[in-house]
Order: structure tokens, then C-alpha cells, then sequence
């Protein structure tokens, strides 16, 4: 008997919903008949209550795109979506919940802190704010701070040129023998005079060969800076 009665609720069961799309089908049409006869010209006017009606409609039914013919269904779309900004931009209007803004007096603060202390940033002044029982968070302090001018940085060969003295260069290069082997070349140069300051050759170089090369390249204090 249950293997019976289960096909019949599945068959009165879309025949309820096909019934239900049916009459939305008619509404979606009369709608649409309607709007034809609401202007003279043949571009249908379409007002703000029948762009409603298809966004709403649109929610509502899944086919609602079958008997749609006054307009593309991607305008529908675009209906709905705009109609879903203006909801949520009245919702979220200025004077509604939200964020409690900084008194006046503790903005003058950060201000007055930051200009007294050019060094310091954000973390510090939060944390100083924290102990005067000033509780803000360390984004709002940065948020009214005073932006201090920072001097342009020097460029790259500005850099190189006042420090050529103090730099080396330090690298490995391939040297390929007669008999097909290869060796492994490790040189140190100084940029002051483009001058060898210590090489060495070896077949395998490991980690600690290059580093006892760095050691022997410098000895005792003739490093640079």
C-alpha cells in the first residue's frame, strides 16, 4: 500500500506546483499586456512599479524568465541588484547605527602627542593613551596622527658612491678544463679599485669551504663596514 500511495502525493504534488506556475504565468502575461497598452509608441513605458514586479517576480519563481518579452531577463537582473544597493544604502544612511565617532578632545591629543614626538608611532602612542585610561584602538590612533615629512631617500648610486669604500663583492664562477671537468672559482672583489682581494679553486665547494674562504678573504679586522 505504501509503494501505492507515495506516487500519488509525488503526481498531486507537481500538479499543485504546475498549477502555481501556471497562474504566475497568466499574472506574468496580463502584466506584460498591461504595459502595451499604457503608451501610444511601440518601445513599452515601463514605470517603476513594473520594475518592481519582475524583480519581485524574479525572487519568487524559478521559469520567470518563459514568458518575459518586454525587456531581456539581464535587465531584470540588473532591476534586482539595484534595487538591493538602495535597500542597503538606506538602511546603512548616515545618522542610523554604527561606529560612535572619537571625541573632539581625544583626536587633539593624538594630534599634540604625535607632534611632540616625531619618533614615535602608533604602537607607542596607543600604549600611552592606555595608560592615561584613554581606551582607543591603535588603528583609530593611527588614523589621527600627524603625518610627519619624511627627506627623500638617497638613490642607488648615490648610495654605491658614498660607500664604494667599504664594499665587496663576493662570487662564484665556473672554469671548464680540457678534460671536461670543472671547477668552481671563488673570488672576492673590492669596489673602491675593482681590485682581487682573495680566490680560490676547488672542485665541490661546500658551505663550510665558502665560509673559511670569507675568513681567509679578511683577516683579524680588515673586514668592511
Amino acid at each position: 500500500m505504501r509503494t501505492v500511495i507515495i506516487p500519488v502525493l509525488h503526481t498531486l504534488a507537481d500538479a499543485v506546483r504546475s498549477r502555481a506556475a501556471l497562474h504566475l504565468e497568466i499574472i506574468a502575461l496580463r502584466q506584460q499586456l498591461a504595459v502595451f497598452h499604457q503608451g501610444n509608441s511601440k518601445r513599452p513605458h515601463l514605470r517603476p512599479v513594473d520594475r518592481i514586479f519582475w524583480a519581485f517576480l524574479s525572487k519568487l519563481w524559478p521559469g520567470w524568465m518563459n514568458p518575459l518579452i518586454i525587456v531581456k531577463p539581464d535587465t531584470v537582473v540588473g532591476w534586482s541588484r539595484k534595487g538591493f544597493r538602495l535597500f542597503w544604502t538606506w538602511k546603512s544612511r548616515r545618522g542610523r547605527t554604527g561606529r560612535p565617532t572619537v571625541p573632539k578632545d581625544i583626536r587633539d591629543l593624538i594630534r599634540k602627542i604625535s607632534l611632540s614626538n616625531p619618533l614615535w608611532g602608533a604602537p607607542r602612542v596607543h600604549g600611552e593613551l592606555l595608560k592615561l585610561g584613554i581606551d582607543v584602538s591603535q588603528p583609530t590612533v593611527a588614523k589621527y596622527m600627524v603625518r610627519h615629512r619624511n627627506p627623500p631617500s638617497q638613490t642607488w648610486r648615490t648610495f654605491l658612491a658614498n660607500h664604494v669604500h667599504n664594499l665587496v663583492s663576493v662570487d662564484f664562477f665556473t672554469v671548464p678544463t680540457v678534460t671536461f671537468r670543472v671547477f668552481f672559482v671563488f673570488i672576492v672583489l673590492a669596489h673602491d679599485r675593482r681590485r682581487v682581494i682573495h680566490f680560490n679553486v676547488i672542485q665541490q665547494p661546500t658551505a663550510a669551504w665558502t665560509a673559511q674562504q670569507v675568513v681567509e678573504a679578511f683577516p683579524w679586522d680588515t673586514a668592511p663596514r
